[in-house]
């Protein structure tokens, strides 16, 4: 039996492999040729690497700016890592994990299937944290670990990673131009929040796409250099706060910490030049691959893909985003600080995600201020968040940090805090979650008729 969910994990969890074998059982299904359906599989499965290589590089080279900044501003507290509390949790959940994880995505088929939530979840790794998330929880609930914690953590792992796909599509038809594809990250709350915010209060018109840069400035339109020129001078400045001394004997190895930055900043914008590309191969492929299942199996369904599948459509907000977010996961910082709190250090990898994620989707109803305020916000959210989840969280003892994203914390708030009522608050909970979901679905087809 482990050995059956441990290959089921290692499959589930490479979006890679995942998405190649849902490309190639698409293909199939629309009985192509067996030279298209290898050609298919192949080029989506090396479009996922591609992409996931270039979200890699962007991760290392924002590991040297992380801790540059911890060392520059000497502070000491609790990282939201979304990585590191699940690998100390699967060391003692790990088969509920699976198991759970498994009966969402059964739950979340069955759901798209059957409602108007028309979209399959394919990020395999936050399927995993989610599974962590709603294992810990429950378990620590005291419902153990044996089919009702299965089965109700599979109910709300795939009722969640049905609906916020779902809740971020509006937003998504705006930004690709089209309706081929979902959103497929745990930070859509905050997506969903920062796409309302800029409607109410941003303004469309001025998009962050559309700055106008002076003729000798016209180099800059170019994302690979606007990018490469803007977190060198991040990178420099941070370097010298940080001073000579600590990133040439802890980071550099010895290289001059200027040229160290410098080398950095290029890596950051090299990572985004394969990301890009990595995007292209993917919607190349998997968007009509995945027209043969929904047709078949699915009707209508959509594939709902990791955050950096909407970088590509616009690089100025990506930036603006990330910024704004950092900005404010450090003035909270402070601020925590200042009240005597546990400090929540913003997480550099989790406020570029989600807040250059964030700013695209503020800028796509609210233009530059939307990208601001709709990062600014979701910013807000992954800083103060972390604080209320902690507890949730305890038995764990997992105070050296907590999981990182919207989709983590603003859920995994509700359900630790029913468990705080009982087990049969957490059912009950759980329970009314798929119902909502279901009865919504049924009425908004009911108006659809009308």
């Amino acid at each position: 039996m482990k050995n059956i969910l441990s290959v089921f994990v290692s499959i589930a969890t490479q979006p890679a492999i995942l998405v190649a074998l849902i490309s190639m059982v698409g293909l199939l299904l629309q009985k192509k040729k067996a030279n298209e359906v290898i050609a298919g599989t192949i080029k989506t499965f090396a479009g996922f690497l591609v992409l996931i290589g270039g979200a890699g590089i962007l991760v290392n080279s924002l590991t040297p700016f992380a801790k540059m900044f911890q060392f520059a501003l000497h502070v000491q507290g609790v990282v939201p890592s979304n990585e590191a509390v699940v690998a100390i949790a699967l060391v003692k959940f790990g088969t509920p994990t699976a198991l759970i994880m498994l009966t969402g995505m059964i739950v979340n088929i069955l759901l798209a299937r059957f409602t108007r939530f028309k979209y399959i979840f394919l990020t395999g790794q936050a399927m995993l944290y989610v599974s962590c998330l709603s294992a810990v929880i429950l378990v620590s609930a005291g419902l153990g670990t044996g089919w009702l914690t299965i089965l109700l953590g599979g109910i709300f792992e795939g009722t969640l990673l049905t609906v916020t796909p779902a809740l971020c599509q509006p937003f998504m038809r705006k930004i690709t131009k089209g309706d081929q594809v979902a959103m497929g990250h745990t930070g859509n709350i905050g997506y969903a929040s920062a796409g309302l915010i800029g409607k109410f209060f941003g303004d469309e018109s001025k998009d962050t796409e559309d700055l106008k840069i002076p003729k000798s400035l016209g180099f800059l339109r170019d994302s690979t250099v606007s990018i490469t020129i803007l977190m060198t001078i991040v990178y420099v400045v941070l370097a010298i706060f940080a001073g000579p001394s600590f990133v040439e004997n802890k980071l550099s190895s010895g290289t001059n910490y200027i040229i160290f930055s410098i080398i950095q900043a290029g890596t950051f914008a090299a990572g985004f030049v394969v990301v890009l590309q990595g995007v292209r191969m993917i919607l190349g492929e998997i968007v009509p691959a995945f027209q043969g299942i929904a047709k078949k199996l699915v009707p209508n369904s959509k594939p709902a893909l990791d955050v950096p599948i909407i970088f590509p459509y616009a690089p100025n907000a990506v930036l603006i985003g990330f910024f704004v977010s950092f900005i404010v996961g450090t003035l909270s910082m402070f601020a925590m600080i200042a009240l005597g709190t546990t400090v929540i250090i913003p997480g550099v990898v989790g406020h570029f995600f989600c807040g250059a994620a964030a700013g695209i989707y503020g800028n796509s109803t609210g233009g530059r201020r939307g990208a601001i305020l709709g990062s600014a916000f979701n910013g807000l959210l992954i800083s103060w968040l972390p604080l209320l989840i902690l507890p949730v969280l305890g038995t764990l003892k997992l105070a050296a940090s907590t999981f990182a994203d919207t989709d983590y914390l603003i859920p995994g708030i509700i359900i630790g805090k029913l468990g705080n009522y009982g087990s049969t608050a957490l059912i009950t909970g759980i329970l009314a979650f798929i119902l909502v979901v279901i009865l919504t679905s049924i009425i908004l087809n009911t108006k659809d008729k009308r």
